[in-house]
């Protein structure tokens, strides 16, 4: 069992009540790579994406963003 970083995407557009195109359209993300981000489909994640989100969202604490957690092995 390996660990795995979650982008927590959904749960931002959520809390702050805004749609996935209205966060593309704050952080100037393109709305493509923040839905590969919340369907886990990316291998690497920009940093840069990271720090438009904390801005455009007023967030300071990159855990409100991304999670680290225990990934399970398909077998």
């Amino acid at each position: 069992m390996g660990k795995s970083i979650v982008v927590k995407i959904s749960e931002l557009t959520l809390k702050h009540k805004i749609s996935m195109r209205e966060l593309s359209r704050l952080s100037h993300v393109r709305h493509a790579a923040l839905s590969e981000l919340a369907n886990g489909k990316r291998d690497s994640i920009n940093f840069s994406h990271i720090v438009r989100i904390a801005e455009a969202l007023d967030i300071q604490d990159i855990r409100e963003i991304i999670d680290l957690v225990d990934s399970k092995e398909n077998n």
